[in-house]
């Protein structure tokens, strides 16, 4: 078997990263060691970033139904008293900053997404055992349930085998970190019994609590264990109805999904890459589960990851493209281990002293206007910044803080739609986005270059200009900006010329005069074959 590119895990990273590689005709096998999805629920929370990801392979629609869009998150001490709360309502990547969401559904959405692509193989029941590397790329060999074995040859290998990943141990690289002592119990139970829509975080010192609201009526709890109770106890007549009996009215007539006792990880790979070899999602991090964040940094992975690969394996860079993917998911990665661990650490004090004092920081704190809105608006959670990979700061000033950073999504208008996200418009590839300027006569000849690779080029006007037709040209999309959002977005920033990566990172940006000259630049960034 032969492909561009072999997969080893069809977990959600696994899955958004071969539907990338699908939508751009990367022939892919994904190997996967179960003879199916896992069917019970994991991950419960997800964010903007990952349902943006989700809207760039086309699935959006399928995947929104198996959410519960704008949960708050509240935190409350022991007495009920509510010590913090996050409720963010602003979208600026077209999406609610936070939801609750059924993993084995969304999962299922990303496995039927496949079906599209002919490109797109996934192999049930096989394991991968070894692999050899070579100027070619991989020989991974793979057993299937009878013992029998079989070679998949491949130009890159992407491990997404989780925590235990085989592929990170083939590699022989760390998992350097820490696991917390502390166990946790999870509920997952259908035909909700308390059926309130969003999250209570429990900073109880008598024991710590979560209570998670999911779609299609199905709520998670979870639960501190303490020392002195094994794991077994979970399985004893009464020990769950117990637990659940301070929250639900009749914890004794739940119906219980699963229950499993866990701990958690705080933990990264010392490498991300090893010549033709990659890990992403969690077996290239973990971290504890309080924000949410292990799955949507394994989405991250996927999305930075996936877009290197297909324009490497399609000859529009060269192989040191993929050296950006660990230079910039590296740091991020370990800002959100260390958010999660500082907030596990807030809930978690038994002691009862310690807990009050933290109570009453917290209510302090969170009375000043500015902290509050800083809590409320999670402008906590350390969004990525790319200073340095697939990015160019030619022609900058150091003002500029752009760069790096992923753009806004506003809804917009062409001539043909109306009211529509901005991604729709921008495509699956690069896109060149223009305040108020054509883009042919900004860039000239560089101009052709850029369509060449398959990136569109947009003109953004206020939305009095849209019925102008005066200089329009083919290959330039015109985009009226129908919310005003971009104009204040442009307002606010200096550049007026943005060069979008297929995962809507600003690559680059500049003043129109510059554009040719950031071009240039740019292209020798992402190391596109023969523009030195």
């Amino acid at each position: 078997m032969a492909a561009d590119v072999a997969i080893v895990g069809a977990g959600p990273v696994g899955l958004t990263l071969a539907n990338i590689l699908g939508l751009h005709g990367v022939r892919t096998i994904v190997v996967e060691q179960r003879d199916k999805l896992i069917d019970y629920p994991r991950g419960v929370g997800i964010d903007d970033e990952s349902l943006r990801a989700f809207q760039a392979i086309g699935l959006i629609d399928q995947i929104l139904p198996h959410t519960n869009p704008d949960q708050i998150m509240r935190f409350v001490n022991g007495k009920g008293r509510l010590l913090a709360e996050i409720a963010p309502t602003q979208q600026p990547y077209g999406w609610p900053r936070r939801s609750g969401f059924i993993q084995p559904l969304v999962d299922a959405e990303l496995l039927a997404g496949l079906d599209r692509f002919g490109c797109v193989n996934v192999l049930w029941s096989r394991t991968l055992e070894s692999y050899e590397t070579s100027a070619r790329g991989v020989a991974a060999t793979i057993s299937a349930p009878d013992g029998s074995l079989s070679t998949i040859s491949a130009r890159y290998l992407v491990g997404c085998d989780g925590g235990r990943s085989t592929t990170r141990r083939l590699m022989g690289t760390s998992f350097e970190g820490t696991t917390s002592p502390t166990r946790w119990l999870v509920i997952d139970l259908r035909n909700d019994p308390v059926g309130s829509p969003n999250v209570y975080v429990g900073a109880d010192p008598r024991r710590p609590f979560v209570s998670v609201s999911l779609a299609h009526g199905v709520r998670r709890f979870e639960f501190m264990m303490n020392d002195d109770e094994p794991d077994e106890i979970v399985d004893e007549a009464g020990f769950l109805a117990g637990l659940l009996k301070p929250h639900v009215p009749y914890p004794a007539q739940v119906d219980v999904i699963r229950k499993r006792v866990y701990t958690h990880h705080s933990r990264i790979a010392g490498e991300f890459r090893k010549g033709p070899v990659l890990i992403a999602g969690d077996a290239a991090h973990l971290m504890p589960v309080w924000q949410g964040q292990g799955y949507n940094s394994g989405i991250r992975d996927a999305a930075n990851l996936g877009w290197k690969l297909a324009a490497v394996t399609g000859g529009r860079a060269t192989d040191a493209l993929l050296d950006t993917y660990e230079l910039e998911r590296r740091g991020h990665a370990r800002a959100m281990i260390d958010l999660s661990t500082l907030v596990g650490r807030f809930i978690s004090p038994r002691n009862r002293g310690v807990a009050a004092l933290r109570d009453a920081v917290a209510v302090a704190t969170s009375a000043v206007p500015g902290i509050k809105r800083h809590l409320v608006e999670m402008r906590f959670k350390p969004m990525p910044r790319y200073e340095r990979g697939a990015v160019s700061y030619a022609h900058t000033g150091t003002d500029d803080a752009v760069v790096g950073r992923q753009f806004i999504q506003p809804r917009v208008d062409t001539r043909a739609r109306r009211g529509i996200l901005l991604d729709d418009v921008l495509g699956p590839w690069f896109s060149l986005l223009f305040w108020n300027n054509d883009p042919l006569a900004v860039l000239d000849k560089e101009a052709e270059r850029w369509l060449a690779l398959g990136a569109r080029l947009i003109t953004l006007r206020s939305a009095s200009q849209l019925a102008w037709t005066g200089d329009d040209h083919p290959d330039v999309e015109i985009v009226a900006d129908g919310t005003g959002e971009l104009k204040r977005w442009f307002d606010a920033n200096r550049p007026t010329v943005l060069f979008l990566r297929p995962d809507r990172f600003v690559a680059a940006a500049c003043v129109a005069q510059h554009a040719q000259d950031v071009s240039h630049a740019l292209a020798d960034t992402l190391f596109i074959p023969g523009r030195s």
